[in-house]
């Protein structure tokens, strides 16, 4: 049923917890992991923006690829002990544009979500990229809280 998951990752609490639910839908027929990463370029598009800024921009954005890369290789390599076929993906842009935009490329059955197990409130007045991508998802959502 769900045989291809897409799994976006963004290496915190909740991802790793959400990695053990993961892990249990072997059992239900899941043969595909695809783990999304998306580098939120919001920051360093602000970055260069400021003229005044000391940061080089382009060095950060560097360094963060690097570092997501080496955290989705993690991530990876314990998917595949459990006998999953994983692809990776690490992209720039807005979380949830990018998530619903990877979601109808690789044209998965479902996708497991971390969430950060905010209030109620604070995700009406500030929204988060779990909501978001639930509301817009056209296909099955497994939120994992944290």
């Amino acid at each position: 049923m769900f045989e291809k998951i897409m799994f976006p990752c963004d290496f915190s609490g909740a991802c790793k917890k959400s990695l053990k639910y993961i892990e249990q839908l072997k059992g239900a027929g899941t043969k595909e992991i695809i783990v999304l990463h998306v580098i939120d370029d919001s920051l360093i598009n602000s970055l260069k923006n400021r003229t005044t800024s000391r940061i080089d921009v382009e060095e950060l954005g560097k360094v963060m690829e690097k570092d997501a890369q080496i955290k989705i290789s993690e991530v990876e390599a314990k998917l595949k002990k459990s006998g999953f076929n994983v692809k990776t993906i690490i992209s720039k842009g807005a979380p949830v544009t990018e998530i619903l935009k990877k979601e109808k490329e690789e044209d998965i059955s479902a996708m497991v979500i971390g969430s950060h197990g905010t209030s109620c409130i604070k995700e009406m007045f500030l929204g988060s990229v779990s909501e978001k991508v639930i509301r817009n998802s056209s296909k099955p959502v497994l939120v994992v809280r944290r």
